[in-house]
């Protein structure tokens, strides 16, 4: 299928109808369908071929060459019916209406699908069938025995309200609509009797249903697994499913566990739904996805790591917040304008003054505590992600390195003198002092110290 999208402003209602005009702007193509689950696999790094029917007619080229740029092999059969199309209009990031054009009566062109999928069969590890219910599949209990005799796993995407036809699958992946379709209404107290039975009766492997604001669950003969949604906010659930599917197959291609493989697939529908239209999930956002609220990636970096993570992190739409100083005795002051920090942001940056450096601002009976030693304590706080030595008088060029969102320092600072300041505004970011708690002071603190002794 090929996906298109229109969008534009909408600032009147007609006065034809009671619907809103729509001031087109934009037009994009993308592919969809089983085009789609292909795309999903190649973003996610896999390599993917893609057999299917399309027409001989403008659409069929425009989504030739959307998966030639995905670097799909293309193993599209061409037949006289049109390409199937799905036309979406949106406005103020909010889809109107869809308009699909397409012709399902294609029974007589699917033997050109198990011939190619005959000669390819045995380049693939994993063989995903998406099924529409547009015809392109009818011959679906075949192609799955030429699958199974080829020895490859199976997974597929149902449409229909007869499982009987995917008998031998591995897996099956409904959304809750087409499970209820197939094996009846059904409760959290009897899905999972009505589910194996199920199973049991067409010999498939399992079922992993997808429950929207439920999650998913994944059940088999021996194993009963739910997952909560992974998605922070929905924008648009457009190809989701796609997305479950393709994660899943290359996960479990790859070796990785069921559990493992369900964490991956559901990461990666949690990133596409957040996203608006036909979207896919990239490495780097379902890497970032997949990280535990303290990940192991925070902590002291050295100047490379902390790039290749300012990288993962803005691949995820996150907001870098930076901050500097010597941090000698760490103290409820700057407890306080650290945890300020980390709140205006995503993620919060540290820079730390090496122990010359703060022998040449501070004096030399400065710094009390070593370099390392103010490094583990910083890392060690929940407000901070990474923390980074510089060894100059000011952390200019660490600054422009870094390119943070947003450069703050204590309350006791001028947000217009603030070092690196102008160079953050220059790009739009911000430059903020933060709260300052009185009566804390390393100095002040040392002072007494000495004088006690």
């Amino acid at each position: 299928m090929l996906d298109r999208a229109w969008s534009g402003q909408t600032k009147r209602i007609s006065p034809e109808a009671p619907v809103p005009v729509v001031n087109i702007q934009d037009e994009k193509f993308s592919a969809g369908g089983a085009a789609n689950v292909a795309v999903n696999i190649t973003a996610l790094g896999a390599k993917s071929a893609l057999i299917g029917l399309c027409g001989e007619d403008e659409a069929a080229k425009i989504l030739k060459s959307e998966i030639q740029k995905a670097q799909i092999a293309d193993f599209l059969c061409s037949s006289p019916l049109p390409t199937i199309t799905k036309l979406r209009i949106f406005s103020r990031n909010q889809q109107l209406i869809r308009l699909d054009f397409e012709d399902t009566n294609s029974s007589e062109y699917c033997n050109l699908i198990r011939k190619k999928l005959e000669e390819e069969i045995d380049n693939f590890d994993t063989v995903i069938f998406s099924d529409y219910k547009k015809g392109a599949l009818n011959e679906i209990p075949e192609l799955i025995k030429v699958a199974k005799r080829a020895g490859k796993r199976v997974l597929v995407d149902p449409k229909s309200d007869d499982f009987s036809i995917y008998r031998n699958a591995d897996l099956l992946t409904p959304n809750r609509g087409e499970l209820s379709a197939a094996i009846g209404e059904f409760d959290d107290t009897n899905i999972l009797e009505k589910t194996r039975k199920c199973l049991l009766d067409n010999q498939i492997g399992a079922i992993l249903v997808t429950l929207s604001e439920q999650g998913m669950r994944y059940i088999s003969a021996d194993e009963d697994i739910h997952l909560p949604t992974r998605a922070r906010e929905v924008f648009d659930v457009t190809g989701a499913g796609d997305t479950v599917i393709a994660a899943l197959a290359i996960a479990l291609t790859a070796n990785y566990s069921i559990l493992e493989s369900l964490e991956i697939a559901n990461a990666a529908a949690g990133i596409v739904v957040g996203k608006l239209g036909t979207a896919t999930a990239n490495i780097l956002e379902l890497t970032v996805a997949l990280e535990p609220e303290r990940a192991r990636s925070h902590g002291v970096v050295s100047k490379e790591e902390l790039a290749e993570n300012l990288k993962r992190a803005r691949a995820a739409g996150q907001k870098i917040v930076m901050t500097n100083g010597c941090f000698d005795i760490l103290h409820a002051g700057h407890i306080t304008y650290l945890q300020e920090a980390k709140h205006l942001g995503d993620r919060l940056v540290v820079a730390v003054n090496t122990d010359a450096s703060v022998k040449r601002l501070k004096g030399e009976n400065r710094p009390a505590n070593n370099l390392e030693s103010r490094s583990q304590v910083l890392a060690a706080l929940q407000s901070v992600d990474w923390v980074i030595a510089f060894d100059e008088d000011t952390p200019e060029k660490l600054i422009e390195f870094v390119r943070p969102d947003i450069l703050v320092k204590g309350g006791d600072n001028n947000p217009e003198t603030i070092v690196g300041g102008k160079f953050v505004q220059s790009y739009g970011g911000e430059v903020l002092a933060l709260s300052y708690v009185d009566g804390f002071s390393t100095t002040k603190t040392l002072s007494k110290y000495e004088a006690g002794k």
